[in-house]
């Protein structure tokens, strides 16, 4: 059984987390986040150009590029992550050039090297399978697919085709941080993917609070947080993992306990 499988296996929804690495004290919000509940990580890949990303990101990742994070270092901290948590799922996040630059059968391999489960590529859509998918898979690496409220049921099956690990369903048409869908929208998306795919999928863009988290718990496999994250970094600097905790807590208590409130 996969990480991934065995997370989603569980009867609770998970909560998914995204952190910028090298922004901050990154291997101390990583055990931070295990530490308050966290199910699944995700871990950005700073570049020059986060397109869908919002301000808060947007800052991040400069933050972590003055700093001269490389993608070395970022396989560094996954490998670290990986000898002192054996058990949580770890995806890198980001955008095309950092991943294929050296060739994706080389990305592929340090990803499995370092103990990565899966991958979200931003800007590689599903028509582009051929530039990254064939490595990952061939590497035991799950590329995770992006779906949107303006994906359509005729273009669906080519997002899911490939796909691996969960389906990511990204709720609003904009960036990461500012707006959230409304509830509904959701429910209605959420029971359109389902039926879909026997994948689990996950919710994110927008969520920020616990009482949000919950909401959208309640009928998805997976909540994504991550910008209200990199805000706590961004105020408390190297000192913001005992925040990161307290707040990942938060999150992880309401989410865990959503469908059972449900019920």
């Amino acid at each position: 059984m996969t990480r991934f499988a065995a997370i989603f296996a569980k009867p609770q929804t998970a909560l998914i987390a995204f952190i910028t690495a090298g922004d901050g004290d990154t291997a101390a919000n990583l055990d931070a986040l295990v530490a308050g509940g966290a199910d699944v990580i995700e871990l950005g890949m700073p570049f020059t150009d986060p397109m869908a990303d919002g301000p808060a990101i947007q800052a991040a990742n400069l933050r972590s590029l003055a700093k001269g994070t490389t993608t070395a270092d970022i396989f560094a901290i996954a490998a670290a992550f990986r000898s002192r948590h054996p058990d949580t799922p770890l995806v890198l996040m980001g955008y095309a050039n950092p991943m294929t630059v050296r060739g994706p059968e080389w990305f592929a391999a340090e990803c499995a090297k370092a103990g990565v489960d899966g991958i979200i590529c931003v800007d590689i859509p599903s028509e582009e399978d051929a530039e990254l998918g064939p490595a990952l898979r061939a590497a035991g690496v799950d590329l995770i697919r992006l779906a949107t409220p303006t994906t359509d049921p005729a273009r669906l099956p080519a997002v899911l085709e490939g796909a691996g690990g969960f389906l990511y369903y990204v709720s609003v048409a904009g960036i990461t941080g500012l707006q959230q869908a409304a509830q509904a929208s959701i429910e209605e998306a959420v029971t359109r993917l389902k039926a879909a795919t026997d994948l689990p999928v996950a919710v994110g863009f927008g969520v920020r609070t616990p009482d949000q988290a919950a909401q959208i718990a309640r009928v998805a496999d997976g909540v994504v947080v991550g910008s209200a994250f990199i805000d706590i970094i961004a105020e408390h600097g190297d000192a913001a993992a005992p925040h990161v905790e307290a707040f990942t807590r938060s999150l992880a208590d309401a989410i865990h306990g959503a469908k059972e409130i449900a019920a």
